[in-house]
């Protein structure tokens, strides 16, 4: 096909993300995303609340604390790498340029099968000594060795899924993979039960749970990606790389995965000062992760949507569409932000009950939550800046401004001011100190210097 080839897959229809009322498109993509998220988080968090209740404080220190940190830094760098492969299949799209669409496919899926077989080793392998070097307590490391080691074992599962579903997302298609991550979320779910509860594994079960599940739902995008007849439809046979197309694909994705891995990092050091407060505190850190990620569900959501937004209609040239899409979003992002911070901040116990009835555990918790949950909306803007400037395939500098501005600045200040006062309120409050400095280098930068902020003209998609 040549370049000019129109999607097969709009049969003459209309293209809403780039045709229909905007605020109402953000909306269709923003909730499957939203519910897509929580039900993708769910799966740690009924590990977190199965082995609290039914094994312990420690289980559920070693569940969600150094191991998801560390999960978080392995996964979440190919996952920002892959965002590369969904912008650039949204301005194709967009373009209506079929046969770049198919190439970009097959290239983002068989990078990800190299790149799990790659995370899968060095998690496997690497555990015990990056579990020891974040100072994780001794109760606590068998348990996170154990836990980690069988998660990892199911990598390639959970990378096919995320990039499945980001070529759906990329397409606009946000609700099948929803479909599917409810599928395997109340496949996690009936595991845990079976294999904590009943035949007593401890976090052996709830890892094994969780990596059957997101298995469950690798296997329906594959399904759903293989049985298309539009133009982002995957042959077995034509999986490889392109060189050229994974060149273009990592030149996006490689600052978001780098920015994946910055915040990381920065987090791990978090985690090891928390890991010296000791296990009560890892334990209500870990639960509060848990409720905090609610607002991390919706302030992501919004930015996957303002992503593909932008990359379809900046494809499609309409460079006004993608400013008032962004103005809206924001609008949109900060109302829900004080919504959620006012809930958890008056209801959060409740929540905390869910997980933990320890005493010592839901105060620590309660004042951590109390400190950051007022803090949320600072980070609004990096998040929606950013996920508009990925749209239009400049990464590189918000990643800049992301390493300069939460990343050095968060480790600076764990570094000085943590053993000054080794509190839990010191050690978080590198959070909303780094995000409100970051703001406001992202709002000069969109501002002032963006093509989309500056006013000047794309190029080619």
């Amino acid at each position: 096909m040549g370049n000019n080839t129109k999607e097969p897959g709009l049969s003459g229809r209309e293209n809403q993300i780039t045709e229909g009322v905007i605020w109402k498109q953000l909306l269709l993509f923003f909730f499957p995303i939203l519910f897509g998220t929580f039900f993708q988080q769910l799966y740690n968090t009924v590990d977190a609340i199965v082995v609290g209740q039914f094994v312990g404080k420690e289980a559920l220190a070693a569940v969600g604390g150094p191991t998801g940190t560390l999960i978080n830094l392995l996964v979440g760098f190919f996952v920002g790498l892959a965002s590369g492969a969904t912008v650039i299949i949204s301005q194709f799209y967009g373009a209506g340029r079929a046969d770049k669409v198919g190439y970009a496919v097959h290239t983002s899926v068989a990078f990800s099968l190299l790149c799990g077989l790659g995370i899968m080793a060095a998690g496997i392998f690497g555990a015990p000594l990056a579990l020891s070097m974040m100072g994780t307590p001794g109760d606590i490391m068998e348990h996170a060795v154990l836990y980690i080691r069988i998660y990892f074992a199911g990598t390639i599962p959970n990378l096919i899924y995320n990039i499945g579903s980001g070529i759906l997302r990329a397409v606009g298609d946000s609700k099948r993979p929803l479909f599917f991550l409810i599928t395997g979320c109340v496949t996690n779910i009936v595991l845990d039960v079976v294999l904590v509860v009943y035949l007593q594994m401890g976090v052996a079960g709830a890892a094994l749970a969780t990596i059957l599940s997101q298995t469950a739902s690798a296997l329906f995008v594959v399904v759903v990606l293989t049985r298309t007849r539009e133009s982002y439809r995957l042959k077995a046979s034509q999986i490889r790389l392109d060189m050229r197309m994974l060149a273009r694909i990592i030149r996006i994705g490689l600052p978001a995965g780098l920015q994946s891995v910055m915040y990381s990092l920065s987090n791990v050091i978090i985690q090891s000062s928390v890991n010296s407060l000791g296990t009560d505190t890892i334990a209500a850190w870990t639960a509060y992760g848990k409720i905090d990620s609610v607002f991390w569900m919706i302030i992501n959501a919004f930015g996957i949507s303002i992503t593909t937004f932008v990359g379809q209609n900046y494809g499609a040239g309409k460079l006004e569409r993608v400013k008032q899409g962004i103005r809206q979003c924001m609008l949109m992002t900060l109302g829900s932000a004080v919504v959620l911070s006012f809930i958890l901040y008056h209801f959060g116990f409740y929540i905390f009950e869910i997980f933990t009835t320890d005493g010592a555990v839901l105060e620590k918790g309660m004042e951590i939550l109390h400190f950051l949950v007022p803090a949320f909306i600072t980070y609004v803007t990096i998040e929606i800046y950013s996920g508009a400037l990925r749209g239009i395939g400049d990464s590189w500098i918000p990643m800049m401004l992301t390493m300069v501005g939460v990343c050095a600045l968060r480790v600076a200040w764990i570094m000085i001011a943590v053993p000054l006062r080794r509190t839990i309120t010191t050690v978080v409050f590198s959070y909303p100190l780094t995000w409100s400095v970051t703001t406001v280098l992202f709002l000069v930068y969109f501002h002032r210097f963006s093509k989309l902020g500056s006013g000047r003209r794309r190029g080619r998609a």
